[in-house]
């Protein structure tokens, strides 16, 4: 899109989303915090195997509930709690239905373990006797249950051993049992690759349900992060787990091959570097065939080896480079047929789909363009048709597609905004979830060419609550930097906006490499009540945020933080000039890397910000993870001063402008001893600092109370110093 045509898109997108106010109710940030004016989805949907049907939870979770796609109506209750023999629950909290439907387990009394991870008790349920009795037989609590492509077995791990239930014989055996806590864990991830790639199950089955492949991890060498839990104790205890931080030591990885019939287990030689990772396994429909995704420390070279259980040689099918790094999403995303796999690559400077045999030779480009494709759904190797999300029509909206082997191209989703899609197994069908500013979320399923059939939620009850708010609405608008940098920004002017006035300005920013603040979709949170009690408030993606091609998106690499703050700068210069706006009363805030990025503006922006909030901000990249920061920065001693000019650590001194830095002292993602380091830094500097403890907190510093404090908190702050 050129730049002419960009603008006046986004001079047509401020038009309609202009400062209207609805109602007459003013909104409440208790509210907020409560999401009373968040929008409410629907329970999870799952695809059966036919495509014609997906399953549900009932919403009391005591019924699995069967729906068909065409109508949107129940069709049958493939499991009861009410009405099962044997075992009594009173609710479940998940599912998992075999593959040809006479087996379901469910699972109850879960418990988190990291982010994404939990273990639970799970029951195994007999669909044709309607019997429901407990998946194992020792004592403990099961991870990750995974069936067997003929439903007749389950893995599952339990205190790190995988463990085998064949359902024929009703027995379980134990497949591993080296397993030990802080040491081995087999088919599970550790805190960092399931942090970092999103992954819970390092197991997979072969096609003819003969072996099972899993990922060992050995973690041993892998230096160990404790931190105090105070829980009211006289004494407080200690959580401690392995953490590599950048340049330490990671797990070491291997993938093996379990035979169900002869027991043996085979290691497969995949020629991975000592310090390399497996951040995914997958056996293609050719039972010989294991697809291992491999990575190289630098995160640059994705390596796909094709290993067989049997003689377990394993051989190169595929090779992606890139001169920054390779985004493992779209390895996670990689959709396997018989003959072909479609990948995502970002080899011509945008990210977009590709179709390959399935010995990894390319047959053609699937989509192309100066627009990045943002997710892969999907390919019907009977249509020859992929289907995917893209932000073509503009950086700040998202829209679903699909182009079939002619290369004609289809737009599915209607409505212009932010839009998703899952696709039914048989891609006749496909669930969207549509929004934009001013409109809550729309669930709806329309079929494989976009018409709507039914719509399951349409959040009328929260748009008619909104009606009667009044609160400000998001303008969109551009601005170019002097470097000649064209960002976008969204700003939320105060109630009664006087445009004679000139207001105390809040930069709200996240700034992290391919995040995207300003985007055309439905959010209502802090930032708008902020906006009602007299403030503007502006975001900014700057350099190094998605959408917009690899090279705005990468060219953050091995300097974060010094593109992302100039351009907030920048932004607050830009924002000093318009009439309405005090120059001299900006602030920024941010969470997270938005934190660290407050830190690096406030010591960069020669007094451009009167004040700001760093809540859980990295302070130097050398106490974060190894996958995250090394994707991003490579090793400290590959890359000290990129490290020592990114660290808010090293440039304390320069700190200018009021600052309140907030942490969770149990945040086990971003330690707060990035906290308790900068506040030594800036006493020894001689500055003066507000700050705000929560103990016990994690990284997202949860709970009504707490986040009411939080807020409350930041807003007086604002007042005093704006």
């Amino acid at each position: 899109m050129t730049r002419n045509l960009f603008f006046i898109l986004i001079l047509s997108l401020s038009a309609v989303f202009s400062n209207a106010q609805n109602g007459n109710n003013p909104i409440q940030l208790k509210d907020i915090i409560e999401r009373k004016y968040a929008s409410q989805g629907v329970e999870e949907m799952r695809s059966l195997p036919d495509g014609e049907y997906y399953t549900m939870l009932s919403s009391d979770r005591k019924a699995i509930l069967k729906y068909a796609y065409k109508t949107g109506k129940i069709t049958d209750t493939l499991f009861n709690t009410e009405t099962v023999r044997e075992t009594k629950l009173d609710k479940i909290d998940g599912y998992l239905i075999s593959n040809t439907g006479y087996r379901i387990l469910v699972w109850t009394n879960s418990e988190p373990i990291y982010r994404r991870s939990w273990q639970a008790d799970v029951y195994d349920y007999d669909v044709r006797r309607n019997f429901l009795k407990p998946l194992s037989d020792t004592e403990g609590k099961i991870r990750i249950p995974t069936f067997s492509p003929d439903g007749r077995m389950c893995a599952y791990v339990k205190d790190n051993n995988i463990w085998l239930k064949k359902f024929d014989y009703d027995t379980e055996s134990q497949v591993t049992k080296d397993g030990e806590p802080g040491k081995i864990l087999n088919g599970i991830p550790d805190w960092v690759y399931e942090e970092e790639f999103r992954t819970t199950n390092l197991m997979s089955w072969s096609a003819d349900s003969k072996f099972l492949a899993f990922v060992k991890s050995d973690e041993s060498a892998v230096p160990t992060y404790s931190f105090q839990h105070f829980d009211g104790t006289l004494y407080p205890g200690k959580y401690s787990y392995k953490y590599p931080k950048a340049g330490e030591n990671n797990s070491v990885v291997g993938v093996y091959a379990y035979n169900t019939d002869t027991k043996d287990i085979k290691k497969m030689e995949v020629p991975i570097d000592a310090d390399g990772y497996i951040p995914e396994i997958r056996f293609t429909e050719n039972p010989d065939q294991l697809a291992v995704m491999t990575l190289n420390r630098r995160q640059n070279q994705f390596n796909m080896y094709y290993a067989n259980p049997k003689s377990t040689v394993a051989r190169l099918a595929f090779r992606d480079e890139n001169k920054y790094y390779i985004d493992p999403d779209w390895i996670e995303a990689i959709c396997f047929t018989k003959d072909n796999f479609v990948y995502v690559s970002e080899r011509d400077g945008f990210a977009h789909a590709y179709l390959f045999t399935i010995n990894g030779i390319q047959e053609r480009q699937l989509t192309s363009g100066k627009w990045d494709v943002t997710a892969l759904y999907g390919y019907n190797p009977e249509t020859k048709t992929v289907y995917y999300q893209s932000a073509e029509e503009s950086p700040l909206r998202r829209s679903v597609y699909k182009a079939d082997a002619k290369g004609v191209k289809t737009k599915l989703s209607a409505r212009e905004g932010t839009n998703s899609a899952d696709f039914s197994s048989n891609y006749q069908y496909f669930v969207n979830r549509f929004s934009n500013t001013t409109t809550p979320t729309i669930v709806s399923i329309c079929d494989e060419k976009g018409k709507q059939l039914s719509v399951l939620n349409d959040n009328s009850e929260l748009q008619n609550l909104l009606q009667t708010l009044r609160y400000p609405q998001k303008e969109f608008f551009t601005f170019t930097t002097s470097q000649g940098n064209t960002l976008n920004g969204w700003m939320l002017k105060p109630l009664n906006f006087d445009s004679n006035r000139k207001y105390p300005t809040v930069m709200i920013q996240y700034s992290g490499p391919d995040s995207q603040e300003v985007s055309d979709r439905y959010d209502m949170d802090w930032d708008v009540y902020l906006a009602s009690q007299g403030y503007v408030v502006v975001a900014i993606d700057g350099r190094g945020t998605g959408a917009r091609g690899e090279e705005f998106r990468k060219c953050t690499y091995l300097n974060l933080g010094i593109l992302e703050s100039d351009d907030q700068i920048a932004g607050a210069q830009y924002l000093g000039t318009l009439p309405y706006i005090d120059k001299n009363r900006i602030a920024i805030w941010g969470w997270s890397y938005g934190g660290y990025n407050v830190l690096m503006a406030m010591s960069r922006g020669n007094g451009a910000f009167k004040a700001g909030i760093a809540i859980a901000p990295v302070t130097d990249w050398r106490f974060y993870n190894s996958v995250y920061t090394e994707r991003f920065m490579h090793m400290p001693k590959e890359n000290e001063n990129g490290y020592n000019v990114s660290s808010p650590l090293k440039l304390a001194n320069n700190l200018q402008g009021r600052l309140l830095l907030i942490h969770g002292t149990a945040d086990d993602n971003v330690h707060f001893q990035n906290s308790a380091y900068y506040m030594q830094a800036l006493e020894d500097a001689g500055i003066q600092f507000d700050t705000q403890i929560y103990p016990d907190k994690n990284h997202s510093i949860l709970g009504t109370k707490t986040r009411l404090h939080l807020y409350n908190r930041v807003i007086d702050f604002l007042n005093k110093n704006l």
